[in-house]
């Protein structure tokens, strides 16, 4: 196990009070392990977010890369032409 630090954290009273009542109800042997375990959820979530948001300038990377763009009205035109009815 990496070596602990020891923090102090300041929390809105009801919050506190929460914690000590999840530890109180047993579902928890400590504060710090309800923290531990928020702090590893809040990690992998800003992970997954982190993932996403690379994914994302790829994405859009790609799609400058790929050479100029249509205007949407060139090709909604494009497509009236094509598909109206000429009757």
């Amino acid at each position: 196990m990496p070596a602990a630090e020891r923090m102090t954290i300041t929390m809105p009273s009801d919050m506190a009070e929460t914690l000590c009542q999840t530890v109180a109800g047993g579902e928890y042997a400590s504060t710090n392990e309800i923290v531990r375990e928020a702090l590893r959820d809040w990690t992998r979530s800003r992970d997954a977010e982190l993932r996403d948001l690379e994914a994302l300038r790829s994405a859009i990377k790609a799609g400058l890369d790929s050479g100029l763009g249509i205007p949407a009205g060139q090709v909604f035109a494009e497509l009236r032409a094509r598909y109206t009815d000429k009757s």
